[in-house]
């Protein structure tokens, strides 16, 4: 199945995504929604140790994310771009 088609619902009392119930992503994590506060309460027990690990791993893909447009020029520690022709300067 297409994500697209996959129908959303509320992890904890399981009430589907339709035009007048909108869900909210867990705000550490974005793996489970919630169609009100209380039932967000309700699942944070079950939820809580998944949520810790699958948090941390989003902080670690941020922390060492590599950069999109990288150098091949730049300097190792000031990431400053090096000019192309060294022997010009030395």
């Amino acid at each position: 199945a297409k994500v697209a088609d996959v129908v959303k619902c509320c992890a904890s009392c399981g009430i589907a995504e339709v035009d007048d119930i909108k869900l909210k992503n867990c705000d550490d994590c974005d793996l489970v929604r919630y169609c009100s506060n209380g039932c967000q309460e309700d699942h944070r027990l079950q939820h809580e140790a998944m949520c810790r690990e699958r948090a941390a791993e989003l902080r670690d893909e941020l922390l060492f994310r590599q950069p999109e447009n990288s150098h091949l020029g730049d300097c190792p520690i000031c990431f400053l771009p090096l000019p192309l022709d060294t022997n010009k300067y030395v």
